[in-house]
């Protein structure tokens, strides 16, 4: 999956833009019926079924008793699984970005109800694979993105995952179906408020969100087994490598807003161990080009430095 490998997502930069609002949203509004949850008969050969309170069968995931009932809109039911097949998943038409493949991470991004955090302006389109706005200047991230950047964490289902970046939430309920704990982050105060909120409503208590700045991590819950990063750093924050466990796998996009790339770097030596050249402790691979909203707060002030 290096960059080399496949020059032709050059292409894509300008669509993978996360939480910045780069690309215009849709100004729309649908409102739906809930009804008992059930799956179309078209994807059940290739999915498990959810039971009513507990693991997706052989997939070990937990999908809230809310999360279930909000899943149960006809509106979006059969959207959400055609996001999935025709525009994430391995069948979908080659496009020169990866498929995303995990089973586990497939299966969470048709299980979490996208529409549930996104205004209601936009609800029409909330299984397209685009950013929409939040407000604040923000968006709620394309899918797609969001089932990379989970895949690439590799997650597990014992894992404590730290996300910078807390947006509108979704990123973090598609981890909570995945992982053990989520600590989560927001800069902007009132989405924080508002995501940790929606979360609660939907039955993600496994999800912890702060208002705050997110260069300094959360250290008094470190170290993490990964660790997310939804908007682009100039450098990787040092705090954050600190509070990585080694062998820990960190996803951010990395550069300066139009030269950025998606990396996934991965921790080889405690930081009392780590050496100076080669790496510095850390593996980075380049997994595509991307075009985030830079990363603001203390991080800025560094850079200055």
């Amino acid at each position: 999956m290096r960059l080399g490998l496949w020059m032709a997502a050059l292409t894509l930069a300008g669509c993978l833009a996360c939480r910045q609002g780069d690309i215009s949203a849709p100004r729309a509004a649908e409102s739906g019926t809930a009804t008992a949850l059930s799956v179309p008969s078209d994807t059940t050969a290739s999915s498990p079924t959810v039971q009513a309170d507990g693991p997706t069968t052989g997939l070990n995931l937990r999908v809230p008793k809310a999360s279930q009932k909000a899943l149960a809109e006809p509106a979006f039911r059969t959207a959400r699984y055609e996001m999935v097949e025709r525009t994430i998943g391995p069948k979908t038409p080659y496009d020169g970005r990866p498929p995303v493949r995990d089973p586990r991470v497939l299966e969470a991004m048709r299980w979490v109800p996208r529409h549930e955090f996104v205004p209601a302006a936009y609800r029409r389109f909330s299984y397209a694979d685009e950013p929409l706005e939040i407000g604040y200047g923000q968006t709620i991230s394309q899918p797609y993105i969001v089932a990379l950047m989970t895949e690439l964490l590799k997650p597990k289902p014992d894992d404590r995952v730290l996300e910078i970046g807390t947006g509108s939430g979704y990123q973090a309920a598609v981890l909570a179906l995945l992982v053990n704990e989520v600590y989560t982050i927001e800069i902007v105060e009132p989405l924080a408020k508002r995501a940790e909120k929606d979360l609660r409503r939907l039955g993600y208590e496994n999800v912890f969100v702060r208002a705050g700045d997110g260069y300094r991590g959360w250290p008094e819950k470190a170290p993490f087994d990964s660790i997310i990063v939804t908007a682009a750093p100039e450098r990787i924050p040092q705090p954050l490598e600190e509070q990585l466990k080694v062998g820990g796998r960190m996803v951010l996009p990395i550069g300066p807003q139009y030269h950025q790339e998606l990396v996934v770097l991965t921790k080889t030596a405690p930081d009392g161990q780590r050496p100076r050249k080669a790496g510095n402790g850390l593996v980075r691979e380049v997994v595509i080009p991307v075009r985030f909203v830079p990363m603001t707060g203390e991080i800025q002030k560094v850079g200055k430095e």
